[in-house]
């Protein structure tokens, strides 16, 4: 699933980085972008809260 469509981020690339990241912000720096619209934020926070549960 996309989760972010300005910077072409999928749902697995935020699992990946979610255990190192506590806020999208971080995420998407991790992957070497930033949000832009702001849109994806919510749904980047539910999976990286889901993957640092889990862990």
């Amino acid at each position: 699933m996309v989760v972010c469509i300005c910077n072409a981020i999928r749902e697995h690339q935020i699992r990946g980085v979610a255990r190192q990241c506590a806020t999208p912000c971080q995420a998407y720096s991790a992957l070497g972008c930033q949000p832009k619209c702001g849109q994806c934020t919510v749904v980047a926070r539910a999976i990286i809260s889901e993957e640092r549960a889990a862990a």
